[in-house]
């Protein structure tokens, strides 16, 4: 039985194809070796995260948008933070609670890999408007938390909790 908003139509393949476009052969492992670094996804993922973030975050909410559990997070965060990539703060509204930053040297390491990816957005939506791509970033944004709102009702919380 298929849905019955039309608009929604071919929905699901597409995503599933930029899924795969974008896990495909060895993307992940070129854009790291042209920015010259040596780590794995999931470290990778937990810097563009703190990256993006608007300050300091907890462990818990790094967690959520990456859609796992806690305790993977925090094996990571311990390597990273042995590497001098990201550290641990006071929580200003929790002294018992820690957030984490990036350093100066993990702002200059996820700044080398944004940059290889960034570019190579720029190249493939070279003819979009900037109108057409700040659109797109809202879209994208808009169903990736609403549909992980939504999924999350169903099955009661982030994946591998």
């Amino acid at each position: 039985m298929t849905s019955g908003n039309e608009a929604l139509k071919g929905l699901l393949p597409r995503m599933a194809q930029l899924s795969s476009t974008l896990s495909r052969g060895q993307l992940f492992e070129t854009a790291t070796a042209t920015a010259g670094i040596t780590l794995e996804r999931p470290a990778i993922t937990i810097l563009v995260i703190l990256e993006s973030a608007e300050g300091a975050m907890r462990v818990g909410e790094i967690a959520t948008r990456m859609q796992v559990a806690g305790p993977h997070v925090t094996r990571q965060l311990n390597a990273l933070e042995k590497r001098r990539l990201v550290r641990r703060i006071a929580d200003p509204d929790d002294q018992r609670a820690r957030l984490i930053t990036l350093t100066p040297e993990g702002e200059k390491l996820v700044g080398r890999y944004l940059h290889v990816i960034d570019g190579w957005f720029d190249q493939a939506l070279t003819g979009w408007s900037q109108a057409d791509q700040r659109e797109l970033v809202h879209l994208l944004g808009r169903l990736v938390d609403d549909l992980s709102t939504h999924l999350n009702t169903i099955d009661g919380g982030p994946a591998d909790q």
